[in-house]
């Protein structure tokens, strides 16, 4: 598992993008305050 957390709002749009491209799973996506919050699981 891998927990990504970016302050970009497009970080929301190119994290789902990038587990479509590569197979790798999106497990969740969340925003607190300022921070966006990606969690992904290698394929």
């Amino acid at each position: 598992m891998l927990k990504v957390v970016s302050t970009d709002k497009g970080s929301l749009r190119d994290f789902a993008a990038f587990a479509k491209q590569t197979g790798n799973e999106l497990v969740s996506q969340e925003t607190i305050g300022d921070d966006y919050i990606h969690v992904l699981k290698r394929r």
